[in-house]
C-alpha cells in the first residue's frame, strides 16, 4: 500500500501537474485528474474510465469500480471546479457518451500518461517515489479518516467489499485511534 502525501502535498502536486505540462490544457486535465483521485478517492483506472455523462451536474460521480461495480461519490464543489476548468479549455467535445479525460488526440487518456505526468511531479516537488497517483487515493482515504470519518462511509466511497482493505488503506495516529477506544 503506497504511503499517504500530506494534505500540502497533495495540493502542491495539482499544482505541479498544471505547471509541468506542455500545453494548457493538458495542464488542466492533469490538474482535473488528480483532484479526482484526492478528492473523491478514485482508482486511477476509475478516473480515466469515466464518461462525460458520469460527471453531468459536477456534484456526483456514478463510479465503475472493481467486479464492474458501481458506487456514487460525492463530488466536492474544488473537484467540480477543476473539472468544469478542463472541460472548457479541453479542444475536444465528445459528447456524453465519451471519454471525459482525453490525450493529445482526442482519445481516452492512457493512464501511462498521468503515471509519466507523476514522475515529472515527483521531480519538481522533490517528492519520495512512493507519491503516485494511487498514493492520491490512499492519502484521500487516511485524511478523511484523520478528520473523523467513519470507517464504514470511507469503505463505501472506495468501493472497497471488505472493512479490512479500507483499514490498510488508512493511517491515522494510534493516539486518535486509542482515545476511540477508551471512549468506548
Amino acid at each position: 500500500v503506497p504511503k499517504p502525501m500530506s494534505v500540502e502535498e497533495a495540493f502542491e502536486t495539482l499544482d505541479a501537474a498544471e505547471d509541468i505540462a506542455r500545453e494548457p490544457w493538458h495542464g488542466k486535465r492533469d490538474r482535473a485528474l488528480f483532484a479526482l483521485l484526492y478528492g473523491c478517492g478514485l482508482r486511477i483506472g476509475e478516473a480515466i474510465s469515466l464518461n462525460r455523462r458520469d460527471v453531468a451536474g459536477l456534484e456526483r460521480i456514478v463510479v465503475t469500480g472493481k467486479g464492474n461495480k458501481q458506487r456514487v461519490v460525492p463530488m466536492l464543489k474544488m473537484v467540480g471546479r477543476e473539472l468544469e476548468n478542463y472541460l472548457a479549455a479541453c479542444p475536444y467535445d465528445t459528447g456524453p457518451d465519451g471519454p471525459l479525460f482525453v490525450g493529445a488526440r482526442g482519445n481516452r487518456l492512457n493512464p501511462a500518461l498521468a503515471q509519466r505526468t507523476m514522475r515529472g511531479v515527483r521531480a519538481v516537488l522533490g517528492l519520495t517515489e512512493t507519491a503516485t497517483p494511487h498514493a492520491l487515493r490512499h492519502s484521500f482515504a487516511t485524511h478523511l479518516l484523520s478528520g473523523g470519518g467513519d470507517l464504514r462511509t470511507i469503505q463505501e466511497l472506495l468501493g472497497h467489499a471488505s472493512l479490512g482493505t479500507t483499514q490498510r488503506y488508512t493511517e491515522v495516529d494510534q493516539a486518535r485511534l486509542l482515545d476511540g477506544v477508551v471512549r468506548d
